[in-house]
């Protein structure tokens, strides 16, 4: 169980316990009588038999003295503690046992003292008297006492009652300023529920080794020297060097040639070399030479394990490490992720797109186990990512709808700003920073992937939008990671706002030079080859990088994901993806988000009234965001009450303002005749503490007439009386019908009914003297 941590120290502690106190239990008998002992089942029974090899060959004291001796090993065993922690936390227990455990106990202070190496520690022949230096030495074994108590108090789990407990015990100490945003362990960090499993190993993968055959190199550089000769170019060819991919031919101009001469002879030279299609990369970053590259008759697959058995992979300086590929030159690729801090990748289909991000997915996997690293995966396509359902490392099953993307992103906002507060609170700077100050109480790395980041804008573009760019801009510093990918890497997909908080990019093979500048900035991506063949570009390099994908095969993928859903298994989290939809939940977006929305009837009014309608108007009046007010308009659309949208021409109001009053009088009478009705018939038994409680009056004010003063008696009206108050009853209606403009919620109808407009079957005047009482009756 992650929660306790157990190891194999703990069961070889309690099967020694278990031993050596059976042997104890059976030190009672000679030697020569344990076994005719043990078989009756008296002394320790049969494990007592550990006592008689030791009784017999060492004798009786030295028995007791190994046997006890065991019993204490296997009590620090089992409960993962030192002796020095248990003669301090039972320092008054350890005292009674005369002067040895003093004197034990007062060695472990001195020892302590000396690792403190406090610089306001005073000499000892700063005191003046005995008796202070001796309170001075209680208080101090008191400080040793509390700073064991505090360090193994911190291994506990917050939350807990006992944990409050003890807590509570040392609220009068100064171990609350020991570290600062420390709480005892009472408040997690990172509250959810985390299953630990070992990261996997690199058996599960394999490794297939090839390599590529670039043909002719010596004919392809004298074809390269002649052709741009041809056009009056002279060049000194260099070296050149074969990548997985394409093989790089370098040369360097004459002095005053210009390089743009150079780069718009691509097509010639594809021509020439038969071979297409080729990049010209002038200048090489770091090198005052020109670089073309053309692609290779039999490309080289670069394979996962390959690069996690490379020194690159073993000097690594943290674990948050993505692995790329290889570039032309050979040179393994690893994105540093917390650097970067976020990821955008665009690639038409079949490029590698789906492989570069199961790489990366796959590269966390293998670094990080659940408390140090946790997911959200979004696969509108519902058929890429799903693979991985059942990890603990997913906070959520693996999100195909829209709805559940956005409650996702706005749990994550949440998420970072309640992170924000507590790297506040303790002053650190990121999230690094915090988890080494406290390795007890770590909290993860969160990467939010998104596998088709255009299927997302296509139906939400502006929550999904707001909700990327906020955590963009501000959640770097708290661990928190976007990578995001698209096949259509359109200015309405990838907006200006997104490029301009996500530095990192991956291009892989693109339809078109404008695809390729809108992820890159520069041309290039229209060039490559498919199948893996990306440009890698990130804020530290000036130019982006032509790199070879790590591949990562279906049966390589699906035996990790195996080997993480063994053992216990993962309860994710519901409450994410089940936000309360009245819009109490957060929305950091436009305000609240709601499916059944709460303004449909005020906005039905507004519109009504004003004989118009749009989105822009909604927004003024209802102070809420575009997506809700356009969503509110379809609503009162699927009702009946505006016509469709007709180009620039505004929506028809469908109904009036009076059939609008006359659905409200009808919803009205409906509720009043619901649950108590305020209409009385002739003969009816009235309740009037019910009647008093309903309309909120006073009962001996309120009473229709023809209920006596005694609540029990109901006397029938006579015909003048009813006819009287048939009339008073459709005064009332008129008057109920005439506030219901005003408010349409029901909760407000019955407040609005005064005294002269409660609808009653006989006559609301009172009776005041015994005479008109004898009339009635």
């Amino acid at each position: 169980d992650s929660d306790y941590n157990y190891k194999p120290t703990h069961g070889i502690g309690a099967a020694l316990f278990f031993l050596s106190m059976s042997g104890l239990f059976h030190m009672g008998f000679t030697p020569a009588n344990m076994w005719a002992q043990a078989i009756l089942g008296h002394g320790g029974g049969v494990f007592g038999m550990t006592a008689w090899p030791i009784k017999t060959y060492l004798g009786s004291i030295a028995a007791w003295v190994v046997l006890t001796a065991m019993a204490m090993v296997s009590l620090l065993l089992m409960f993962n503690t030192l002796i020095v922690h248990l003669l301090v936390i039972n320092k008054k227990i350890f005292s009674s046992f005369g002067v040895f455990g003093k004197s034990a106990i007062k060695i472990i202070n001195e020892v302590s003292k000396k690792d403190k190496n406090a610089p306001d520690e005073q000499p000892d022949d700063d005191y003046e008297d005995g008796e202070e230096e001796k309170t001075d030495e209680e208080n101090e074994s008191e400080d040793d006492d509390e700073d064991y108590r505090l360090k193994i108090t911190s291994r506990k789990i917050g939350g807990d009652d006992d944990d409050e407990d003890d807590a509570k015990k040392f609220e009068n100490g100064n171990l609350l300023d020991l570290k600062p945003g420390k709480t005892l362990g009472l408040e997690k960090a990172w509250p959810q529920k985390t299953v630990i499993k070992p990261t996997p190993k690199l058996d599960l993968l394999t490794s297939k080794r090839s390599k590529p055959t670039s043909g002719d190199i010596k004919a392809n550089t004298e074809i390269i020297r002649e052709t741009l000769q041809e056009f009056g170019i002279d060049v000194d060819m260099g070296e050149s060097s074969v990548g997985p991919t394409v093989t790089r031919y370098t040369l360097k101009p004459k002095k005053g040639m210009k390089l743009s001469r150079i780069i718009a002879l691509s097509n010639d030279l594809s021509l020439a070399l038969a071979a297409h299609p080729i990049r010209i990369e002038a200048p090489i970053p770091g090198k005052s030479l020109v670089g073309i590259e053309v692609p290779n008759e039999k490309t080289a697959i670069i394979t996962f394990k390959e690069l996690f058995e490379s020194d690159e992979y073993r000097n690594r300086k943290h674990n948050m490490m993505v692995a790329l590929g290889k570039d032309v030159a050979g040179k393994v690729w690893f994105a540093d992720l917390p650097r970067m801090p976020h990821l955008l990748i665009a690639g038409s289909t079949g490029s590698g797109k789906t492989v570069c991000v199961n790489t990366i997915l796959t590269s966390l996997l293998y670094q990080n186990t659940a408390e140090t690293l946790r997911i959200f995966m979004v696969d509108p396509k519902r058929v890429e990512l799903t693979l991985y359902n059942g990890i603990p490392h997913l906070l959520t099953p693996v999100i195909t709808n829209t709805a559940d993307t956005i409650k996702a992103l706005k749990w994550t906002t949440a998420e970072m700003d309640r992170r924000f507060e507590i790297l506040s609170q303790d002053k650190s700077r990121d999230l690094d920073s915090y988890n080494s100050k406290h390795p007890n109480d770590k909290i993860p790395h969160l990467v939010f992937v998104v596998d088709e980041l255009a299927d997302l804008m296509a139906t939400a573009a502006g929550e999904i939008e707001a909700g990327i760019i906020r955590l963009a801009q501000m959640a770097r510093a708290v661990g928190i990671h976007l990578v995001l990918a698209t096949q259509r890497p359109s200015v309405d997909v990838i907006t200006g706002l997104m490029k301009a908080n996500i530095p990192g990019r991956i291009a892989f093979s693109l339809p078109s030079i404008i695809d390729s500048r809108t992820i890159l900035d520069t041309s290039g991506a229209e060039k490559l080859l498919g199948r893996g063949d990306m440009l890698y570009l990130n804020n530290e390099l000036s130019k982006p990088v032509r790199i070879q994908g790590a591949f990562l095969s279906e049966d390589d993928l699906k035996n990790v994901v195996k080997y993480l859903q063994k053992g216990e298994y993962v309860e994710y989290d519901e409450k994410i993806l089940k936000q309360n939809e009245s819009g109490s939940a957060i929305n950091v977006f436009d305000g609240s988000d709601d499916d059944s929305d709460k303004f449909f009837e005020e906005s039905k009014r507004l519109v009504v009234q004003a004989g118009k309608a749009s989105a822009s108007y909604l927004q003024r009046k209802l102070k809420i965001g575009y997506a809700r007010a356009a969503r509110i308009l379809d609503e009162l659309e699927e009702a009946g009450i505006i016509g469709p949208a007709d180009g620039a021409k505004p929506r028809e109001i469908l109904i009036t303002e009076e059939e609008l009053n006359a659905e409200a009088h009808m919803k009205m009478t409906e509720s009043m005749h619901g649950k108590k009705s305020l209409i009385y018939d002739l003969g009816e038994e009235v309740d009037v503490e019910e009647y008093s409680d309903d309309v909120d009056v006073e009962p001996e004010d309120e009473i229709p007439t023809n209920v006596g003063k005694d609540e029990e008696t109901v006397i029938p009206a006579t015909s003048e009386e009813e006819d009287k108050g048939e009339e008073i009853e459709e005064d009332a209606d008129e008057t109920v019908s005439e506030e219901v403009v005003e408010s349409t919620d029901k909760e407000t109808l019955i407040p609005i009914l005064h005294r002269d407009e409660i609808p009653t079957s006989v006559g609301k005047e009172k009776a005041e003297t015994e005479e008109d009482e004898e009339k009635l009756t």
